[in-house]
Parts: structure tokens; sequence; C-alpha cells
């Protein structure tokens, strides 16, 4: 039982995925994450996945590859693929979206999220008749509707903190156009001294950070919202003149990531995905001592994110070269564990 351990686990091993997964057992693996070759862009040096004539042809085979990670993913994991696209004919083929389309459609997996990254940096080209893309998808597929590892709070966690920073540093404006629409609305003057009273309150909260921040409704100023009942919003504002709307709890995490293209000096590998980007997957899928695997490894991106953040790493890939210096940037990684920040 142990000895696919002993093969792959904490190792980059040199071979076709396809074979090589197929001495995995079942259900041993928590996070599948990889970015496959993509179709006819890039040469990435061996006659693999991504160098087939036709796109049906680099779907099937990317297909065969997929099922094998589903089939060792644990009940509770996730397989995360980044595709990027291609024109032919001067049409985008919508090569990441029939992917995901032709798992959901043959395969037991629920697609929960698409998280979009945004490139700050993409290579600069002179279209004239189109946009520069600046964005790849990253599909997130379980195997269970519901019972699925997710830790948001670690996703975007550094971030959610320096964006509440900056809020309370500048935290002097807070309200204050509120004071002005009470002065402005037609609410009693007993009205309006409550209703400041309670924007001074909430003001307070969001200071001290008790709150992540409020809206206020005032009657005749803002719509009325739909629906309501008694003691609802709606009815709090028909009685008071005005209700604040505390917005509880932490920052809101959205299906979005901005980070910059990498390249890594003495790296040949064409299409490096940003450690940062793979980092905060990791945390929100995985947990600590989890085991993470990238079929398509390349350069090493996935197994040194795994190791810095404390998860086992399973890494293949049919070039020899790329396993090399990915073996390179393992050994510059510190084994204690760490909390991922780039």
């Amino acid at each position: 039982m142990n000895s696919w351990k002993e093969k792959f686990l904490d190792k980059l091993v040199i071979g076709d995925s396809l074979v090589l997964l197929k001495e995995i057992p079942d259900g041993v693996v928590d996070l599948v994450i990889t970015s496959p070759p993509y179709f006819q862009q890039r040469d990435y040096g061996v006659d693999g996945i991504g160098m087939e004539e036709s796109l049906e042809e680099y779907l099937s085979n990317l297909h065969d590859v997929f099922r094998e990670c589903i089939r060792i993913v644990k009940p509770t994991g996730h397989i995360v693929i980044n595709l990027g696209d291609k024109y032919e004919k001067g049409s985008l083929l919508m090569v990441p979206w029939r992917f995901a389309i032709r798992l959901l459609d043959t395969e037991p997996v629920y697609l929960i999220n698409v998280i979009t990254w945004v490139k700050t940096n993409p290579v600069p080209r002179q279209f004239k008749d189109r946009l520069v893309p600046s964005t790849e998808p990253f599909f997130i597929f379980t195997k269970s509707r519901k019972n699925y590892y997710f830790n948001k709070d670690a996703f975007l966690s550094l971030h959610a903190l320096l964006n509440k920073r900056k809020k309370h540093v500048s935290s002097s404006r807070i309200g204050q156009r509120y004071f002005e629409l009470i002065e402005k609305s037609s609410l009693t003057e007993k009205e309006k001294e409550e209703a400041k009273r309670e924007l001074v309150s909430a003001i307070e909260e969001v200071k001290s950070g008790k709150i992540l921040g409020f809206r206020m409704k005032i009657r005749g100023i803002h719509s009325m919202p739909f629906g309501g009942q008694d003691g609802g919003r709606k009815r709090h504002i028909e009685n008071k003149g005005f209700a604040i709307i505390k917005i509880l709890g932490k920052h809101m995490k959205k299906d979005v990531i901005e980070s910059p293209v990498e390249t890594i000096k003495g790296i040949k590998h064409p299409a490096i995905y940003p450690e940062f980007v793979v980092g905060e997957i990791m945390k929100l899928l995985s947990p600590n001592g989890g085991v993470v695997l990238d079929p398509f490894v390349g350069s090493g991106t996935t197994a040194v994110v795994a190791k810095k953040l404390g998860r086992h790493y399973i890494g293949i890939d049919l070039n020899a070269e790329y396993i090399k210096y990915a073996q390179e940037r393992i050994k510059n990684v510190s084994s204690m564990l760490i909390d991922y920040v780039l």
C-alpha cells in the first residue's frame, strides 16, 4: 500500500502522467492543481499533450489524464485546472470552457468556482482589431456536492488584512456624507437627532474594528427596499425615518486574483504560473500536511509552494530538463512550515 508513497510522495517524477497516475491508488490526494500545456501555443521540448494536430485530439488526451486525477482525489478533495485560450482563423476557440464542459458532461464532478487570474503585466501586443488578453481561468472542480475542504478564511487573508488597515487609516471621513443627507432630508428634528446618534455609534464600531462597514438608508432620500416585514429594514425606515445596515464578518472573498506573470532566472520553461496564485488556491483547498499533485509540474511551482505551505507534493513531467530545474528550486525552499506570502 505504501509503495506508491516511496515512489511519488515529495518527489518529482519524469514520465507520462497518464501512465504514472495509474500507479497511485484511489482517493489519496487532497488537491490536484496544474496548468497543462496549452493547445498549439508553446514548444515544451517534448512531443506530448499540447502538440496535437486537432483540438478534439488535445481535449481527449487531456481528458484521459484528468479522469485519473479525479480517481485519485479524495471525496473531500479538488481538481484545479488553469488553461489558456487560442485564436484560430480570427476567433477564440474557447478551449478552457470546452474542456470544463467536457468534464462536467462526462465525469462525476462539480464546478464550484472559476477563479479569474488577472495578469497585471500581460504580454504587450500591438493588436489593431482586438484587446490584449490579460486573464485566464482556474476551474475548481470537486468530487462532492457539499462535503469538500474549503478554508475561505485562509484565501487572500493577507490582502483582506491590508485592505482593512488601509480603511482604518483613512477612516476620518467614514459616514460623513450621511450627516449631510440627514440635514437635507425631510425627517423631523427628533428623527434627525436619533439618526445622528446612531450614525456616530456605527462610525465608532467601524473604527474599532467591531464591524467592517455600514450603509444608511434615509426616508425620502433613498429608495425603499422591496418587501420587508414588521421589524424589517423597510418597516424600520417607515417608523424611524432611517435604517443602518451593518456589514459584519470579514472581507468579502471574490473569485478574482490579480498577479503578474512570473519569469524565473535560469529556468527555460515558457509558461510559469505565479506562486502567489497557486499559494492562495492551495491554502483555500488543501489542509496542512495534505497531498498536492501536479501532473504537468513543469518548472516546479506547485511543488515549491506546497513545500513552503507544509503540504506534501507529487510532481510529474515528461521533460527531464524541467524536472532538473524544479528540483533545484525545491532544494532552496525551507522545509519549515510557513505562511506563503508574495
